[in-house]
């Protein structure tokens, strides 16, 4: 039977011990992870969130009845032992921060009994994640992310702790809201007390942050929850956090000299590395034109080349033929690969019709100084040395080319030189590459809409020297607005925010709002700014994405307690699940059912 506590005090945790405590009598308590009977002497490894401490009970020390139950003791029992620390009297255990002593029990309680764990709790484990996922409160008892989330703590602290010193406000903003559908599917949560409405659950502090500027609060930040009903990646979950600030009286400069002091910071406190400052910073186009992606890895080279003026009225048709439609021809020179086998690039070929590319053309410079090509025969050999020329080519490299829309070009060669640069290890996975990235196209063209959206959101603010074109070539128009990338990553994002009335009736209008139907989504913060607006600006910086690129873990549910799958649904708990139709009839819901497919709907 478990025994309580009876006013048993814990004086240290289980990693906090060292050899300074050596002659001490402590009490420590914990989980079992693993017990090892060696007839007389019974070994215990006792596992906390600081660490793993090694135990040993002798019956001289401990007496007959806490030798009986360490006896008994199995994996995850938690217990309290009371003894003394000690030098180990075999060698160090080097794998251990506390390998150099080990405690003496004296006394032992069996505080809860446990049963076999459906896998073993170790700190790499192999165990496949949906039956971890399953047993998260099991799961999250491993080393590995009790120590993801501890540092996620300490980031959290830190990112408090410096924007206070900074003049910040932590200020909460409402988590039901209105649908204001313009981005993202939102969540929506049915109103009991008015039938047929529904709340929002917040995308963003967006409207709530820019109202508070208005309300005089000059710098405000919070730790905010957010939830997109979208499509999940690794970096992506329905429900996560971003660091979310606002300033007045600022311009872009600002909130990126705060942001990145921030982040030098949290760096140098969370993880011991110095970031360098001011960080790189490139617009938008050069990102797209260098890189092909606006959150470009630059921890390597392998940049896109533009050989659009090289082919121009040569005799190969997918070339010319996306130049006349209005394309271009880039192309990615992959170093040293020139002998890369046949069936390999064919992989690559798929790989990049899955970013929009009807094909890969290739062309590779033989060791002798001959070309090897899938369109050689439709070009000169003047052409194709000019070619070459045009991609930094030599001896021993391969040649990738993409021809079609840009977007596309830019999509397909994007993407594929992160892949490159991973199957040829090209990466160093110690380094950690800051990049801001500016100067974004305010709109882009939506083909499913059939109309201008917002690249970034419909607050963001022109660059002035482009108001000009937002009547007559809205396309153009660049806006204040900057990304923070980290190795490829956007860590988060922001921009200077419209505070002239009619430049946001103006961004309304490319938006192909009426006044009528811009009022009925956004009439509260259109009429808050009637009454004195400062400038103000803003950012946000994803928590989850953070953490995870700082403890270099390859998906975002590493860094997160509770995480969802891919379909957004809880293996552990379930959700989401039904609900009782006494619910349902108090929301005034009535489920419909899909006869054809068998569904509720």
């Amino acid at each position: 039977m478990s025994e309580t506590m009876k006013g048993l005090k814990r004086t240290h945790r289980c990693g906090e011990l060292s050899a300074a405590n050596t002659g001490e009598h402590v009490t420590v308590m914990g989980w079992v992870q693993k017990q090892r009977n060696k007839g007389g002497i019974i070994f215990v490894d006792l596992r906390d969130r600081a660490g793993i401490l090694q135990v040993i009970f002798e019956e001289s020390d401990c007496g007959a009845e806490n030798f009986a139950k360490a006896e008994k003791l199995r994996s995850e029992f938690v217990i309290a032992v009371t003894g003394r620390v000690e030098k180990r009297a075999a060698a160090a255990n080097e794998n251990l921060a506390t390998g150099e002593i080990e405690v003496r029990a004296e006394a032992l309680r069996v505080l809860s009994e446990a049963e076999t764990p459906p896998f073993p709790i170790e700190a790499e484990s192999r165990t496949k994640e949906e039956l971890r996922l399953k047993y998260r409160y099991l799961d999250l008892r491993r080393p590995a992310l009790q120590k993801n989330l501890m540092l996620r703590s300490k980031i959290t602290t830190t990112i408090r702790s410096f924007l206070t010193e900074e003049g910040f406000l932590e200020i909460e903003t409402p988590m039901l809201t209105k649908s204001t559908p313009e981005g993202a599917r939102d969540y929506l949560v049915p109103s009991r007390v008015h039938p047929g409405n529904f709340y929002a659950l917040p995308q963003s502090p967006q409207i709530f942050k820019q109202l508070l500027m208005c309300s005089g609060y000059d710098r405000y930040f919070q730790i905010a929850r957010c939830f997109r009903d979208e499509d999940l990646r690794a970096d992506r979950q329905p429900e996560f956090t971003q660091v979310d600030m606002e300033l007045s009286f600022v311009d872009v400069d600002d909130v990126i000299d705060a942001t990145e002091r921030m982040v030098q910071k949290v760096c140098r406190e969370a993880i011991g590395i110095e970031v360098n400052l001011p960080m790189k910073r490139m617009t938008w186009q050069e990102a797209m034109e260098r890189f092909g992606s606006d959150k470009p890895d630059t921890r390597f080279g392998m940049e896109l080349h533009n050989v659009s003026e090289a082919v121009k009225g040569c005799g190969f048709g997918v070339f010319t033929g996306a130049l006349e439609s209005g394309g271009s021809v880039r192309g990615i020179n992959v170093k040293g690969q020139a002998e890369m086998p046949r069936k390999k690039i064919d992989a690559l070929t798929e790989f990049a019709k899955g970013y929009g590319a009807k094909g890969l053309a290739y062309l590779s410079v033989q060791p002798d100084g001959t070309y090897k090509s899938s369109f050689a025969k439709f070009m000169t050999k003047e052409e194709l040395s000019a070619l070459v020329s045009a991609m930094e080519g030599e001896k021993g490299d391969l040649l990738l080319f993409a021809a079609d829309k840009n977007n596309i070009v830019y999509s397909v060669l994007g993407a594929l030189r992160v892949e490159l640069a991973k199957q040829l290890e090209l990466i160093d996975n110690n380094r950690f590459d800051f990049l801001w990235v500016t100067e974004f196209p305010l709109l882009e063209w939506s083909e499913d809409e059939n109309r201008f959206v917002a690249m970034h959101h419909p607050f963001t603010m022109p660059m002035e020297e482009d108001l000009p074109f937002i009547d007559t070539d809205p396309g153009r128009v660049r806006a204040k607005a900057y990304d923070i990338v980290l190795n490829g990553v956007e860590l988060g994002g922001g921009s200077v925010r419209i505070f002239q009335p009619d430049v946001q009736e103006k961004m309304f209008e490319a938006l192909g709002f009426t006044k009528e139907s811009a009022y009925e989504r956004f009439g509260f913060l259109i009429n808050a700014f009637k009454y004195g607006v400062p400038p103000h600006a803003g950012l946000a910086i994803g928590l989850d994405r953070f953490v995870m690129l700082l403890v270099k873990a390859d998906n975002i549910r590493e860094v997160i307690a509770f995480p969802k799958v891919k379909d957004a649904s809880c293996l552990m708990s379930e959700a989401p699940n039904v609900v009782d139709d006494v619910q349902l009839a108090e929301l005034k819901i009535k489920l419909a059912v899909n006869e054809d497919e068998g569904t509720v709907c």
